[in-house]
């Protein structure tokens, strides 16, 4: 890691600190600057290594140079934060055998991972000769599956955008089509057990929760700013909470007198209000709708299902994982309707040649992880793979 970021920081090419859309918070956030220790390393390679090395990264601006602040992105300007290290582990990849069976990658294969996180679906992938194009929202994940793979050279690709701007990698010629699409949904392990984050109340940090600079507010924003029915409409659609109206009315009386800022405090306001009641926190739904409106992630991932349908190959794959019921009804019902030759209506005289018969599936039902899977990685347990393979008609932009 640290040899990584010492030769990173090499050679005539200034240091430029990454878009920091976490920038600028003074006080704790619970994330601990490098030990002394590992800066004298870092220091100790940089001045026995010769020649630089910059690792190339695409955004939606076009290349870039990613040079590292030895802080990371979420790091700067808070010098006085202590906790924990700045970069937990990205969790292991969920579903690795029934990913790699469906989407039997080949040499040659052009794949892209809508959701590249920590890149372990793209080197399982890239180990079998494939070119992987990888799209994440979120600079922290490219700039560790950009180390993390740059042993792959060109067959691996970074491209930091929302994954429904996915046909917009520069790694994508002009009308050109890939082998399979990779989409696994929802927040990263690393994002939640990263405080500064603030996705998870179970560590105290500030109320943000974007994915990446995309996002339009933060959910302190959106907390602290948003109307009564607001709060209230997201909390049902999003989190499909029972108590929503009591929650609302509770975070709107509550932050005429102090905003929230962290995940603590809203957290514990609300279990203050609503009590504890068996193993489930009383926030957790209210959490989940927050986070998936300040991302708009139902929105994307329908946007997403469209464009990876419109990018694939006759016969490339379409691998979609899911974490909840929301995001698996959308999936679901998105295969489901453009795998049907034929739809029909009340209203009609006779069924009808559906427009969008993109789809054929393989396998109807969604694929869960096995019991080898869940006794090492207890977070799949709710994990759900869907599949499909384009057919050859003409994708039509409506």
């Amino acid at each position: 890691m640290f040899l990584s970021l010492a030769m990173r920081c090499l050679g005539g090419i200034p240091l430029v600190k990454k878009d920091s859309f976490l920038a600028g918070r003074r006080k704790g956030q619970g994330t601990a600057l490098s030990p002394p220790i590992f800066s004298a390393l870092a220091s100790w390679v940089q001045s026995w290594m010769p020649q630089p090395l910059c690792c190339a990264i695409e955004t939606g601006a076009g290349l870039r140079a990613a040079t590292h602040h030895h802080h990371g992105f979420l790091m700067a300007g808070r010098e006085e934060e202590q906790g924990t290290a700045p970069f937990p582990p990205y969790h292991r990849p969920v579903l690795p055998d029934e990913v790699d069976f469906w989407m039997d990658a080949k040499p040659g294969d052009l794949i892209i991972d809508g959701t590249l996180g920590g890149g372990g679906h793209s080197e399982m992938f890239l180990r079998k000769s494939a070119t992987v194009l990888g799209v994440d929202r979120d600079p922290q994940a490219i700039e560790y599956a950009g180390d993390r793979l740059r042993p792959f050279g060109t067959s691996f690709r970074p491209f930091l955008a929302n994954y429904a701007e996915m046909r917009q990698h520069p790694g994508l010629a002009d009308g050109q089509l890939v082998d399979g699409v990779l989409l696994d949904l929802g927040v990263s392990s690393h994002q939640i057990d990263t405080a500064e984050r603030g996705f998870s109340f179970q560590k105290d940090g500030p109320l943000d929760m974007r994915m990446g600079p995309d996002a339009a507010l933060s959910a302190e924003q959106f907390v602290n700013e948003a109307s009564e029915e607001e709060l209230l409409r997201a909390l049902r659609d999003f989190g499909e909470e029972p108590q929503a109206r009591r929650i609302c009315r509770l975070i709107v009386e509550r932050r005429k007198k102090t905003p929230f800022v962290r995940t603590g405090d809203l957290a514990s306001c609300i279990e203050h209000a609503l009590g504890r009641h068996g193993r489930i926190h009383p926030a957790t739904r209210t959490f989940q709708a927050i986070r998936m409106r300040v991302n708009q992630e139902l929105d994307m991932l329908t946007r997403a299902l469209v464009e990876a349908t419109a990018c694939l190959k006759p016969n490339g794959r379409l691998l979609v994982i899911t974490f909840h019921s929301l995001e698996d009804k959308i999936a679901k019902h998105f295969f489901q309707h453009h795998a049907k030759p034929m739809i029909d209506d009340p209203t009609w005289p006779a069924p009808r040649e559906n427009p969008e018969y993109y789809l054929t599936l393989p396998v109807r039902k969604a694929i869960g992880p096995g019991q080898k899977e869940l006794s090492t990685n207890p977070r799949a347990r709710s994990a759900k793979l869907r599949v499909a393979l384009r057919n050859n008609r003409s994708f039509v932009t409506s």
